[in-house]
């Protein structure tokens, strides 16, 4: 494939770790762990989400409606040709991307995008095949999930794509702001965590595939805006984060049939200051096991495996923030969440996307209209 020149030349940072108490604003502390940043690719319009491809590649989506392969050295392909048309308004655009398990050979990845409807747009999740070629393009592409309920105007679509152990899909999706209620209603998509299998089918196992009025592919109910999922690399079990509104952001491990209680139950408050539902707590809903007051707004979330930081090697949980514009690493045991750590506050950059790559080093996508491809490595 021929690909034009990179945007910019590679930029290379050394910052360092502020350590926090979690839970509150973290206070000051000297610098631990140096940390090197480099631009691996840059000229991306609000790059939402990478997954990486063989011999050194990544695929990454723009949240305006395109896709671009990075190839080895940052250089940046045409738009893949045949993504569909996306609802690219206020939140709603492009959204995540994964590469099947299989992909090397069968080429298959699945994307998630609002797809306009009823003047407005919801989640949909499409499967297709990655080809090369000038420009590398998508071949039959097929939407295996459409979220069904009030369409959003713009806001709070969740779509972030995980592949379980089994091969199921799970796929995360918002309350679309304006219909917070609906969250708690099983007879709609909004506010739901999804699972359905590579062709879009409900699996016999889901919790309300059985149950009269209920969709029966939704595996949990009650959620906001959930950014970030993640597979635990011990357990296999799905964690994921979600949007509080004035705090209470938080990270959760849902379990099929649950109810993690939005808007009924929420550590944070509304943007006017209101309460918003009872409280904290309520019999039948779930607790989070990690929350944040106030809001660091979460996106993106990956588990840290690799050689590269081996101080990190299967304890270590990184989430990204847009408002907060930082790295979190939270320090995990099974799963209780302990220490955190503030990282890369000196890039002020909003960080929508992390991923651990095939090199041990940690990927960021960087929000923002001149957005970059960010690879952080052991500082000297």
């Amino acid at each position: 494939m021929r690909l034009p020149a990179a945007v910019a030349a590679p930029l290379l940072l050394v910052v360092s770790a502020i350590p926090s108490d979690g839970q509150r604003r973290p206070s000051t502390s000297p610098p631990a762990d140096n940390l090197t940043v480099e631009t691996v690719a840059s000229g991306l319009s609000f790059p939402w989400a990478i997954a990486f491809l063989p011999n050194g590649r990544m695929l990454v989506t723009e949240r305006p409606g395109r896709m671009r392969i990075v190839a080895k050295g940052g250089n940046l392909s045409p738009p893949v040709a045949g993504v569909p048309p996306v609802f690219a308004r206020s939140q709603g655009g492009l959204h995540d991307v994964i590469v099947d398990r299989d992909f090397a050979n069968n080429g298959t990845i699945y994307f998630c995008f609002a797809m306009p409807a009823g003047g407005g747009a919801q989640t949909a999740m499409a499967r297709a095949k990655l080809v090369d070629g000038d420009p590398p393009r998508l071949d039959n592409v097929k939407v295996i999930f459409q979220q069904e309920g009030p369409p959003s105007s713009g806001n709070h679509f969740g779509c972030r794509i995980v592949q379980a152990r089994d091969g199921n899909l799970f796929l995360t999706t918002g309350d679309h702001f304006r219909f917070r209620d609906e969250a708690q209603n099983l007879g709609n998509h909004l506010g739901k965590l999804i699972r359905i299998t590579p062709d879009g089918a409900a699996p016999p196992d889901n919790p309300f595939v059985k149950r009269a009025g209920a969709k029966p592919e939704i595996w949990s109910y009650g959620h906001r805006n959930m950014q970030g999922a993640t597979l635990h690399p011990q357990s296999g079990k799905l964690w994921t984060h979600e949007h509080g509104a004035r705090g209470g952001d938080e990270i959760n491990i849902p379990e099929a049939g649950k109810n993690y209680g939005w808007p009924v139950i929420t550590y944070g408050i509304d943007y006017s200051g209101a309460k918003i539902g009872v409280g904290t707590q309520r019999a039948g809903m779930e607790q989070p096991i990690k929350h944040w007051m106030p809001s660091i707004a979460p996106s993106g979330m990956a588990f840290y495996t690799g050689d590269l930081f081996p101080n990190w090697r299967n304890n270590s949980l990184f989430v990204g923030a847009l408002a907060g514009r930082m790295l979190v690493r939270l320090e995990v045991d099974g799963e209780k969440v302990g220490k955190e750590e503030r990282l890369l506050q000196n890039l002020r950059e909003r960080i929508r996307d992390v991923r651990q790559g095939p090199d041990g080093a940690l990927y960021l996508a960087t929000d923002n209209s001149n957005g970059r491809i960010l690879r952080v490595s052991p500082g000297a």
